[in-house]
């Protein structure tokens, strides 16, 4: 695999430059996620009362929430690519949802083994593994071969890298 130089710049000027010219799109999308987040919490806190409720609602937030996690990388990746991202593109991954699933349980658990480690193995592994969704989503991965491509094209930038998480962080 060919090393490619990666500039936190011309990552930010891309974000940038593609929500400015999707704003409404941006706005829209902004508006719908916010209200598929705050409409279940708003019925979580109504059914406080009923438990098993709360359990099947919990249950089915967090499969909703991954399918939009999902839904996002998809519209990320179109951008990306210089394609429009839809709506539809919210919900339109959802067949892979398993293989999402177990990647992102597999990450959290490769963080909290770093985590245990001092904290520093965590992040370093945080930022090596970070792009496991979008290998799941872009390629149709699975779990491990998503994992390992992650790391593959982290070699030799997690340090650029956690400096553009922090430039992101900041703005």
């Amino acid at each position: 695999m060919t090393t490619k130089k990666f500039s936190k710049g011309e990552a930010i000027r891309f974000g940038w430059n593609t929500m400015k010219s999707n704003l409404v799109f941006f706005i829209g999308l902004f508006i719908v996620f916010g209200l598929l987040y705050i409409v279940p919490s708003i019925i979580a806190d109504m059914a406080l009362e009923a438990n098993i409720f709360l359990v099947v609602f919990h249950i089915a937030d967090f499969v909703l929430t991954i399918i939009i996690s999902i839904g996002l990388l998809k519209i990320a990746l179109k951008f990306s690519d210089n394609e429009k991202g839809r709506f539809s593109d919210l919900f339109s991954q959802y067949r892979l949802f398993f293989n999402y699933l177990f990647a992102l349980i597999l990450y959290c658990l490769i963080i909290f083994g770093g985590m245990l480690l001092l904290i520093v193995p965590g992040i370093i592994w945080g930022i090596k593994f970070w792009f496991f969704g979008y290998f799941v989503v872009d390629k149709g991965l699975g779990p491990i071969e998503a994992l390992k491509k992650s790391s593959a094209i982290t070699k030799g930038h997690k340090w650029n890298l956690f400096v553009f998480f922090l430039m992101l962080g900041s703005i």
